[in-house]
C-alpha cells in the first residue's frame, strides 16, 4: 500500500473497515517511469482487450508509448481520440461519452485507461462505469483534484451535472511526465488546491449553519494537503519533480477525502460553484472553455473578498445564526490579495480580467451561481436568498 493511502487512513481511522478499504487504489505509482507499468499490469490482471481514451495532445504526451507497450505485450489495444467541440475543446458532454461507449462495446473491452487530465478521466470514468468495466489513470498533467473521484462532473444539453460513477482501479502518474505539463495546466492544479480555503469553509458553515454533514477528519486531510502545497508554493511554481510530486499527491489526497465521506463538500463550495457557472455561460455562448482549475483559483479570491467584505460590514453577518462565530471563520481566511499572490506566484491568472471573465459575467454568477448546487449550503447561498 502507497505511503500517501497509508496517511490518509491514519488520519481517518476512526472511520469504519469497509469505508477505509474503499479509498485503497493499488497500486497507486507516482514516481519517474510510472507510465512503463501500466502494460505489466494488464498482463498481470490478464486483460485481453484495452482501449485507450486520449486526445490529440495527450495521445502523443502518453497515449503512443501506452499503445506500443501494452501491443508488445500482445494485448489488443485500440485508442480513442476524443473528438473536440468546433471550438477546439475536449469537454465532458454527451458526444464525447457515446463516442467512447461506442468503441467499448465495439471491441468488446475489459477496461479503460484515461490518459489526459480531468476532462479525459470524467469521460472514462462514466463511460466505463455504464458499460461495467474498470479504468485505469494516468494522468498528463496535475491540473485537478478528480483523477481518483467517483463522481463524473459531466456537461448535458448545456448544464454541468456530478454523476455518480467509479473510480479508478490503479494509478500510474509519471513524474517525468507530469513535470513537463504546461505551465498553465500545473498552475490550475495548484489554483484548484487553494480552492479549498473557502471550500472548506463553506463546509463548516453549511455544517454549524445550514445541518450539513461534516466530518473533522475529512476535513484535516484536505486541510493538510493545502497547507502542503502552500509551504512549497516555490517548489511547485518551479515545477520540479519535487514541487511537481508535492501537487499530484496533494490533489490525490484531496480526492481521497472526498472518496471518504461520499460527496465533495471537502473540495467544492462556492469557488466551484462560481467556476462551473462560467463553463455553463462559455458553452452557451460557443466560447472556448478556460482550465478549470484556474477559474477555481480566481474564483476562490472573489469568493473571500466577498466574505472578507461581509465581514467587515455593520450587521453584515446579521443574517447568519452565529454572526461572531462566522467571522472568526472568515478572520482566518486568506484574503484576496494572499491568494491572487499565491496565484501570481505559481504563473496562473490572478484576476478575472487575466483570466478573460468580463464584470458583468462576474457580478452576474455572484448572484445566481449558488444555483448550480441548490442543495449545498454555502454563505453565498444563503446571502443570495435573503
Amino acid at each position: 500500500m502507497s505511503s500517501l493511502i497509508q496517511r490518509v487512513k491514519q488520519i481517518a481511522a476512526g472511520f469504519d473497515a469497509d469505508t477505509l478499504r474503499s479509498i485503497v487504489i493499488e497500486p497507486l505509482r507516482i514516481e519517474a517511469g510510472a507510465i512503463n507499468e501500466v502494460a505489466p499490469y494488464l498482463k498481470e490482471k490478464n486483460y485481453a482487450q484495452v482501449i485507450i481514451a486520449a486526445d490529440a495532445v495527450t495521445y502523443e504526451v502518453a497515449g503512443r508509448t501506452l499503445e506500443e507497450a501494452i501491443a508488445a505485450l500482445d494485448i489488443s489495444v485500440q485508442v480513442t481520440l476524443i473528438k473536440p467541440t468546433p471550438q477546439g475543446d475536449v469537454i465532458a458532454d454527451e458526444a464525447s461519452i457515446v463516442q467512447l461507449l461506442l468503441d467499448i462495446q465495439l471491441k468488446k473491452a475489459q477496461v479503460v485507461i484515461a490518459a489526459g487530465s480531468g476532462t479525459l478521466h470524467d469521460i472514462s470514468r462514466y463511460a466505463a462505469y455504464t458499460a461495467g468495466i474498470p479504468f485505469l489513470s494516468v494522468p498528463t498533467a496535475p491540473s485537478v483534484d478528480g483523477f481518483n473521484s467517483k463522481g463524473a462532473p459531466i456537461i448535458i444539453r448545456g448544464e454541468k451535472k456530478t454523476i455518480a460513477a467509479i473510480g479508478p482501479d490503479a494509478i500510474f502518474a509519471d513524474l517525468d511526465i507530469l513535470a513537463k505539463a504546461p505551465s498553465a495546466m500545473v498552475a490550475a492544479g495548484f489554483g484548484d488546491m487553494l480552492g479549498k480555503y473557502t471550500s472548506l469553509f463553506d463546509w463548516r458553515f453549511g455544517a454549524s449553519e445550514g445541518g450539513e454533514p461534516y466530518s473533522e477528519e475529512v476535513a484535516e486531510i484536505t486541510r493538510i494537503a493545502l497547507q502542503n502545497c502552500i509551504i512549497h508554493v516555490e517548489q511547485i511554481a518551479s515545477r520540479d519533480q519535487a514541487g511537481i510530486r508535492i501537487l499530484i499527491e496533494a490533489l490525490i489526497e484531496s480526492g481521497l477525502a472526498m472518496l471518504l465521506f461520499g460527496q465533495s463538500h471537502s473540495a467544492s463550495g462556492a469557488e466551484h460553484h462560481l467556476s462551473h457557472y462560467w463553463e455553463m455561460e462559455y458553452i452557451r455562448l460557443g466560447k472556448r472553455q478556460l482550465l478549470h482549475g484556474a477559474k477555481v483559483g480566481v474564483s476562490c479570491a472573489e469568493i473571500s473578498k466577498l466574505y472578507h467584505r461581509l465581514a467587515a460590514e455593520e450587521g453584515g453577518l446579521a443574517f447568519t445564526a452565529q454572526p461572531e462565530q462566522v467571522r472568526e471563520a472568515i478572520a482566518a481566511l486568506p484574503d484576496e490579495t494572499q491568494i491572487r499572490a499565491w496565484l501570481t506566484q505559481v504563473g496562473g491568472p490572478a484576476t478575472t480580467e487575466e483570466l478573460g471573465i468580463d464584470s458583468e459575467l462576474l457580478m452576474r454568477s455572484l448572484q445566481e451561481a449558488d444555483q448550480v448546487r441548490p442543495n449545498r449550503y454555502t454563505l453565498l447561498r444563503v446571502l443570495n436568498g435573503l
